[in-house]
């Protein structure tokens, strides 16, 4: 598998495959043509039908910024054999002469694939590959997973994911202090500051973790949707669910920033193994995919920091994403807004509530991680392509606007 560096990343929404994805792949092929005056873009799949909505033409603008011409954008929505649902062809041109073209993937995360041309992965940091083989690597050495992180990425991963938990904080910070109208035409009012600020003398404790859980996974939803900036975890689309959990148990319980960091290394494998046997692309395996991993991904992360073992660890993981199977992505005009926002606070209660399953019922799981993974992939391949961040089917097909 390779480093936690390509899983978190940082960076812009409101998609990470149709934002961060695409301007990496523009700023590759600009830096392959320094003198190319023009360019043209062909979306195809999910960037062509949601492209809009999720601003791949908007960065891919700014990212080839300056050219001399305008960029000329194609959206090829019509249903396509490629590699992979979020393709796109990139042309460069010189005196009105193309000069270069390349079909660039946006599989997920932010990570690029380039067809046909050598392009050189990131190296394989770890040897371990399934949940199975890095308990069993665990046991036998007597660490935990963070440990067993540091083993593998070195001492360096933990100036990277300080600098991407100060970032997740940061998020926060700025969505609860944000108010107004979110762009794109739904009319969607932010709701982080409204949820954070209804305090009621009667409320339980109960329905203040609910509140303070959701509106901390709201401002981060919110911040994502009006391209601000967010850290993939695994993706923009669900970027709200590892803050809201980490930073409401933070303040909750006064962890200290080291302990978080551990959360982090071990959310942070399951979404790694996520990402390398299965997938974290809604436009591949719907938003089981991305929703379902960030929610494995907090309960691992919120399992570590409450010191449970390897076992209650796996549990909390695998039922997360057990109960999450068959999810669709469909936001409404192609805009990471409506269900997605609310998605992120509703996955970062459910992650909380896996920890206390794992607590009491671990000893009684049937299912391994590894095992509901594999199901979360063949489901999603089974889901239809429109169930599949196209907006052609579900909420985005039956909801009509009554914004002014």
């Amino acid at each position: 598998m390779k480093s936690l560096t390509n899983l978190y990343r940082i960076g812009r929404g409101p998609s990470s495959s149709h934002t961060i994805g695409p301007e990496r792949a523009a700023l590759f092929f600009k830096s392959k043509n320094p003198e190319a005056d023009g360019f043209t873009v062909t979306l195809y799949g999910s960037l062509a039908k949601t492209g809009k909505g999720h601003m791949t033409d908007a960065v891919l603008r700014q990212t080839f910024a300056p050219v001399p011409s305008e960029i000329d954008f194609d959206f090829e929505t019509e249903e396509s054999t490629l590699y992979h649902p979020n393709a796109m062809d990139l042309h460069a041109f010189k005196n009105g002469e193309e000069i270069d073209s390349a079909r660039v993937y946006s599989i997920g995360g932010g990570e690029i694939l380039v067809e046909g041309t050598e392009y050189v992965a990131p190296p394989e940091v770890y040897y371990e590959d399934s949940f199975d083989e890095i308990a069993e690597y665990c046991r036998e050495h007597d660490i935990r997973i963070w440990e067993y992180v540091e083993r593998m990425e070195g001492p360096h991963i933990w100036d990277y994911l300080e600098e991407v938990w100060n970032q997740m904080k940061s998020t926060i910070k700025h969505g609860l202090k944000a108010e107004g109208v979110l762009a794109g035409g739904l009319g969607v009012h932010r709701k982080a500051a409204y949820l954070y600020n209804q305090y009621h003398m009667d409320e339980s404790a109960e329905t203040k973790e609910n509140r303070i859980v959701c509106s901390y996974a709201f401002a981060v939803g919110e911040q994502n949707a009006s391209n601000g900036t967010v850290v993939t975890a695994p993706t923009c689309g669900a970027a709200g669910v590892m803050p809201a959990v980490l930073y409401y148990w933070q303040r909750k319980r006064g962890i200290s920033d080291r302990d978080i960091l551990h959360g982090l290394a071990t959310g942070g494998i399951i979404g790694n193994l996520i990402k390398t046997n299965a997938s974290i692309s809604g436009a591949e395996c719907g938003c089981q995919a991305e929703i379902g991993t960030a929610c494995c991904m907090a309960s691992a992360a919120l399992a570590e920091i409450c010191g449970m073992s390897l076992d209650q660890i796996e549990y909390a993981a695998e039922v997360s994403m057990e109960h999450m199977l068959g999810l669709t992505c469909d936001p409404i005009d192609g805009l990471v807004q409506i269900p997605c926002i609310e998605r992120n606070a509703v996955a970062a209660m459910r992650s909380i509530n896996a920890i206390s399953l794992a607590n009491f019922l671990t000893h009684t799981r049937k299912i391994s991680f590894d095992t509901v993974v594999k199901t979360m992939y063949e489901t999603g391949k089974d889901i239809k392509s429109r169930y599949r961040e196209t907006s052609e089917g579900g909420l985005a097909k039956h909801y009509i606007c009554e914004c002014d």
